[in-house]
């Protein structure tokens, strides 16, 4: 006799769910920092033709020179240098400023983020969110005004030092000792509010210029990895392409903030009262020197942005990957 065996039937296997990770967003330190190091290679590289924006802009001697006639010139009668008079200012505030405006667009790319974000749904905010062109010329907006509150002050300073080099060259006195006496002076005899002077000048060169260094960055970046058929959301750069992207984004910076550099080059250089304030300044421009006086120094300007903000991207970017344990 044969027994029939029954075989149970077996339950389908469940279906194997996929648990997507929710992506990181970076630290926030890491932006500080690896800003603060793109930030020190950018004024290593473009202080001297920095030195000769000012003097152009300012009248300082040599100002009716080409850019290399100055920098030539500079090198004959102050050595190499006075290429890099007046640069403890910048260099001591630039670190810290680039550290603060990096950190403070990581931050203004939080902001939009959540701003876009609102009225999704949990699924939907556990998913990538890119940032569109309008979204990350906001966050560079944002990100200029933090960064005023160091930039005004070292602005002043070291301008007041290059103007002070110049009238040096002619013969004059030279007022100040270094950075640290031009501080002192400053605040001796006009408190803070000397200190900070031009600060509405350089918030109206720094949100408009700002908004096209960053997105003009992006931009650029995007656009340079399609064309090395890499994708932008998951490939990386080459280091040809980044320093490209950054130069770029030097460039359209100074070509949208030129207009407002010069004002405040003026103003912050000028003797206490010669200006009632920004809006004098301009006139006084215009009247004197016509609407291109608005662009003098423009190709120094131009000139520097293109390697300074290579530099500084690259900066930026090799120590962001170095610091990538730190998301």
């Amino acid at each position: 006799m044969t027994t029939k065996l029954e075989s149970k039937p077996t339950k389908p296997a469940s279906p194997i769910v996929k648990v997507e990770e929710k992506p990181k967003s970076e630290s926030a330190l890491k932006s500080f920092i690896s800003g603060g190091i793109g930030g020190a290679c950018c004024v290593l590289v473009g202080h001297p033709l920095d030195l000769v924006k000012v003097r152009m802009q300012t009248g300082g001697a040599g100002s009716s020179s080409s850019v290399f006639g100055m920098l030539s010139n500079t090198v004959r009668k102050e050595g190499v240098k006075g290429l890099y008079r007046g640069v403890s200012a910048p260099l001591t505030a630039v670190s810290p400023m680039f550290a603060v405006s990096f950190w403070s667009y990581d931050l203004g790319q939080r902001v939009v983020k959540s701003y876009g974000q609102m009225g999704m749904t949990q699924d939907e905010k556990s998913q990538k969110y890119s940032l569109s062109m309008a979204e990350i010329c906001m966050a560079g907006a944002i990100s200029a005004i933090p960064t005023t509150g160091i930039m005004a002050p070292s602005e002043r300073i070291k301008c007041l030092l290059q103007v002070q080099a110049s009238d040096v060259e002619k013969g004059g006195k030279p007022k100040y000792t270094g950075m640290l006496d031009c501080a002192k002076q400053v605040l001796k005899e006009g408190g803070m509010a000397s200190l900070y002077k031009g600060t509405v000048a350089t918030l109206a060169r720094d949100i408009p210029g700002t908004i096209a260094y960053f997105g003009m960055y992006e931009f650029a970046k995007k656009e340079l990895m399609k064309i090395q058929g890499i994708d932008p959301d998951k490939g990386q750069l080459s280091v040809g392409a980044v320093l490209a992207a950054g130069g770029l984004a030097g460039m359209a910076c100074w070509t949208v903030g030129i207009p407002a550099d010069v004002i405040k080059s003026r103003y912050q250089t000028a003797p206490e009262g010669k200006y009632s304030g920004i809006v004098d300044v301009y006139k006084a421009l215009i009247k004197e020197e016509g609407y291109a006086g608005l662009f003098k120094g423009i190709r120094p300007a131009l000139i520097r942005a293109f390697p300074a903000n290579a530099a500084c991207f690259l900066g930026m970017e090799v120590s962001k990957n170095m610091l990538g344990f730190m998301d």
